[in-house]
């Protein structure tokens, strides 16, 4: 009934060794560009409102210069980020990018920041939707908003618990709908002040030159205008998502990731870029709880009728009602993209290492439901306040942003020798880097006292907890690292050739069954404490492994072979060094996501090929349990064991003093 139940909840398990899993669960470059680029259009939401509204009404004519430069920004960060996906084709963006070019501890930062600025992007895009819907809905909506907003949290967990592809196409009506009817929006705006467009301009261009020639100066001028363009840098932030989530995309990923890119720039560069000038061209008010954006529809749409119909009350109440949804959307950028950075720290072992595990459904589990619960508390928090969870975002991203630029710039000059391009390559990538700097410095500057440091706070904490959970994993590795030192390299005597070969086991004697991760100290020293528990019980082992498939090798069909030959290769030398001891010995493997459904599956082979086969695995043991330890390190031995016991097969665990 348990499974049943959760198969009905989260969908039926995916079979990892399916040769065409890949393709049937990676996304096209057009679901990409939902997915992944929804972050980044739904910013249209509240991006250009933030950059207008900081120029005042005395000064909204400049912006007519940042919609231009909104649109060139998109295209700029968005080529420097091809080129990033170019040279990293398995995925990993920010983290990766830095860690590899620049230093680990570089990649730790920009990783950091990414998780929290993930978190925070499904809390802002999860109640920045909301507060849009609630532009035409009755007054009690706006009582129950915050639950919600909460419902609408556990809804995106629950799909994306079900999987990427289909919580992307699940969606994918609601972006096509917003993207329709702003286009429409735009267009209609744009076509309607025509005639204004060539005098707009000019006044423009005369106000300027009063600004720059006045006391204000030139000075003054670009203080007003840098002002304005880093406080609606919240435009730009979905733009890593490709190069972060590349490894959720069709063969082959760089083509299709540049693809993706395309879609994402060219649409947001549209959008943002029409939608900022619009407000300058329809001098668009900004009104008391309400948006901007549902001013602008209102009052482009609101005077269309057709055959005595209200159609722009209809087109009203679609366009925000889309835009409210797609920000829903958005937050998927976070559930895709925040379990991929975890994943990788987790690899690096930065954060616990469950946080590479996959689930039945090829999902990072363990990832999507730490985003979605610190999304929650922070939502809870700030009682789901857009202007509240705005001064906290934008800061982090654009640290990761900084240091990935820095990095590929680092790279590039470093390869000018090998590199016949290098120079472009470089000039693109420092010109994003320049655009990502002044903006980071600008937000940092205009944000940091009214709450743009808890932000800082919050990555700092969570960069010193990267560093004690590295530190414990490097210190249980400096000692297994000793334990195989000590016995990987044993001086054992090969076997006289005179001698009969030792072959596999003998099924009508006792035989001890080993579980092992791999050839090292650890399984070794279990066939030693064996034989001291047991002397001369067993002359027969039998080494059985899990090929565990987590996200560092769920990348490819070449990958998920390679990991079988490893695994194979593994339980050899396990076999090898049984019969140089003068025993008998085989082995058993399976390739499966999860260890202990697959080892049990496997004993249960074992357990009715040998009718006299006892069980044993290897446990590290620590000085005192904590609730650290226990964190850091699974019960895999204890939970295989009690599941064995329960079914009458016997099995002990055998103790390995670590710490």
């Amino acid at each position: 009934m348990v499974e049943t139940v959760k198969e009905l909840v989260f969908g039926k398990a995916k079979n990892p060794l399916d040769r065409n899993v890949f393709h049937k669960i990676s996304l096209i470059a057009f679901l990409a560009w939902v997915g992944l680029g929804a972050d980044g259009l739904s910013s249209s939401a509240y991006g250009p409102e933030e950059t207008y509204k900081a120029l005042g009404a005395q000064y909204h004519h400049i912006a007519l210069y940042l919609a231009l430069a909104v649109a060139a920004t998109v295209f700029i960060i968005s080529a420097s980020y091809s080129q990033v996906i170019e040279y990293f084709p398995s995925g990993g963006g920010g983290y990766v990018v830095a860690s590899k070019l620049l230093h680990p501890v570089a990649g730790l930062i920009s990783g950091s920041a990414l998780i929290v600025d993930y978190v925070l992007t499904i809390n802002l895009s999860i109640a920045a939707g909301v507060d849009a819907i609630a532009d035409f809905m009755p007054p009690l909506f706006t009582t129950y908003k915050l639950w919600i907003e909460v419902l609408l949290m556990v809804l995106l967990i629950w799909l994306n618990m079900r999987g990427i592809k289909e919580s992307v196409t699940t969606l994918l009506p609601i972006f096509l709908v917003f993207v329709g009817t702003h286009v429409i929006l735009i267009l209609a705006g744009l076509i309607g002040h025509a005639p204004q467009i060539l005098p707009v301009a000019q006044a423009t261009f005369k106000e300027t030159h009063e600004i720059v020639s006045g006391p204000l100066g030139v000075w003054g001028f670009l203080v007003i205008f840098f002002t304005a363009y880093s406080l609606g840098g919240g435009t730009y932030t979905g733009i890593e998502a490709v190069s972060n989530g590349l490894m959720n995309l069709r063969e082959p990923r760089v083509q299709t990731g540049k693809r993706t890119m395309l879609y994402m720039a060219t649409s947001l560069a549209f959008t943002a870029g029409g939608i900022l000038l619009l407000y300058m061209l329809w001098d668009i008010p900004s009104v008391p709880n309400q948006t901007m954006n549902g001013t602008l529809a209102e009052t482009i749409f609101g005077p269309w009728t057709m055959g005595g119909w209200a159609v722009g009350k209809a087109l009203i109440y679609l366009t925000l009602l889309s835009e409210g949804m797609l920000l829903f959307i958005a937050a998927q950028t976070g559930f895709i993209d925040g379990p991929n950075v975890l994943s990788n720290m987790a690899v690096d072992s930065w954060l616990p290492h469950r946080f590479a595990n996959l689930s039945h459904r090829l999902v990072r589990m363990n990832g999507i439901l730490v985003m979605g619960i610190f999304s929650l508390v922070i939502l809870v928090i700030a009682k789901g306040n857009v202007d509240v969870m705005i001064l906290l975002y934008a800061i982090n991203v654009y640290i990761t942003f900084s240091l990935s630029q820095l990095s590929m710039c680092v790279h590039w000059w470093q390869a000018r020798r090998e590199q016949k391009d290098w120079i472009h390559r470089f000039l693109i990538n420092g010109l994003g880097l320049s655009l990502t700097s002044i903006i980071l410095v600008a937000t940092v500057m205009a944000k940091f006292l009214e709450g743009g440091c808890v932000t800082i706070v919050m990555t700092t904490v969570l960069i010193g907890l990267c560093f004690l959970i590295k530190r414990h994993y490097k210190e249980v590795q400096q000692a297994l690292t000793r334990l195989d030192d000590a016995l990987t390299n044993l001086p054992l005597p090969d076997r006289d050739a005179s001698e009969p070969a030792l072959g596999p086991c003998d099924k009508s004697k006792p035989i001890a069954v080993v579980m092992v991760e791999r050839y090292n100290g650890l399984g070794i020293h279990a066939i030693f404490s064996i034989q001291k528990l047991f002397a001369g019980r067993f002359q027969d082992f039998l080494f059985v492994s899990i090929g565990r498939i987590d996200s560092s090798k769920f990348k490819g069909v070449e990958e998920l072979d390679n990991l079988r030959k490893n695994t194979e290769g593994n339980l050899k030398k396990y076999v090898e060094l049984a019969h140089k001891m003068g025993y008998r010995a085989d082995y058993r493997y399976l390739v499966d996501i999860d260890v202990i459904a697959g080892m049990e599956k496997l004993c249960d082979q074992v357990a009715a090929e040998f009718p006299d086969a006892t069980f044993f695995s290897g446990k590290l043991i620590f000085a005192k349990e904590t609730l650290w330890s226990n964190l850091l390190h699974n019960q895999t031995s204890l939970e295989i064991q009690r599941r064995l016991l329960f079914k009458g097969i016997n099995m002990m665990v055998v103790p390995v003093r670590v710490l």
